[in-house]
């Protein structure tokens, strides 16, 4: 898989359909690399007329890694966020959302749809106020704008995420990987158990790194309440979030096409914390139509 140096940075990335075709940037969530993505909704995409890439966040899968430092203390962490505490950590969301515009520049690709799901869709949220030039359109799945009256998840979902099993046991990783999803997942679409451990497998395989999650975890933290910086979003933008999502309540999507001026909100009922098969058509078909409107209001204006 190609790695390109993106921010100062190695990122490993993977790029599906036209090379012709409109860009289309996949954002992953925490401490979770490219290929947590279905093959449905990238290939699917793809399908619909979109240049898909896909990436490891630094920290991450084959992306590089930072200098381990001082174990920090999530629980903490977690409520001075809370509290409205300044929380420290190693790199914040703008890093991580300039590494994306590191890895547009590297690819030769002036500006993107940009799909980002939970700490994902965040980045995505921060690139779309800082470098508003660079983005076609937003899509925002299962994240927040960082209230924090409407972003803590249910303790069990939140016990489950902060657990950490030694990364060099994979069985260990897979089974604490199938442990969360069963945990956030969505309980209207349960997974078939072999489909979950095989994808939680490719997840264990391409490189599990809690250190990293938890840095990346901090920098989020550290982001605080963005609704003022929501304000300032052009990009057309589409929240999506699931009904019955433990980890980032429903409520904290709600929230963020609230302060997002012209957001489109999707709700979808049943829908935990994860991407479950039968969903699949329906999300990749909302993206494709929100990023064609985009598409087409970018050309009208430019004819102006």
């Amino acid at each position: 898989m190609p790695t390109a140096v993106a921010n100062g940075l190695a990122l490993a990335y993977e790029v599906r359909g036209d090379p012709d075709a409109s860009p289309l940037v996949l954002v992953m969530g925490l401490g979770m690399p490219l290929v947590l993505w279905p093959d449905a909704l990238v290939d699917g995409l793809a399908q619909r007329g979109f240049r898909v890439v896909s990436f490891d966040n630094r920290d991450c899968g084959h992306s590089e890694k930072l200098p381990r430092g001082p174990r920090p203390n999530l629980s903490l962490a977690i409520g001075r966020a809370l509290l409205r505490l300044k929380v420290r950590a190693p790199y914040t969301l703008d890093d991580m959302a300039k590494d994306v515009v590191g890895l547009l520049d590297a690819l030769c690709i002036a500006r993107a749809h940009l799909v980002g799901v939970s700490l994902g869709g965040m980045i995505a949220q921060v690139m779309a106020v800082r470098f508003p030039e660079r983005v076609t359109s937003l899509t925002s799945i299962m994240a927040s704008s960082g209230n924090p009256r409407v972003s803590l998840g249910k303790p069990a979902a939140i016990r489950v995420l902060l657990r950490r099993p030694d990364a060099r046991d994979v069985e260990a990783v897979i089974a604490h990987l199938v442990d969360v999803f069963g945990v956030i997942g969505s309980p209207a679409y349960a997974t078939d158990p072999a489909l979950l451990r095989s994808l939680c497998e490719r997840v264990a395989r391409r490189g599990y790194y809690p250190a990293g999650t938890a840095r990346q975890l901090l920098a989020l933290l550290a982001a605080g309440d963005r609704r003022r910086d929501l304000a300032s979003v052009r990009a057309p933008t589409l929240v999506i979030h699931g009904t019955r999502d433990p980890l980032l309540p429903v409520a904290a999507g709600r929230d963020t096409a609230r302060h997002i001026p012209g957001a489109r909100l999707l709700e979808i009922e049943g829908m935990g914390h994860d991407l479950p098969p039968p969903l699949t058509p329906l999300i990749v078909d909302a993206i494709a139509r929100h990023c064609r409107d985009a598409e087409g209001a970018y050309k009208a204006r430019a004819m102006v």
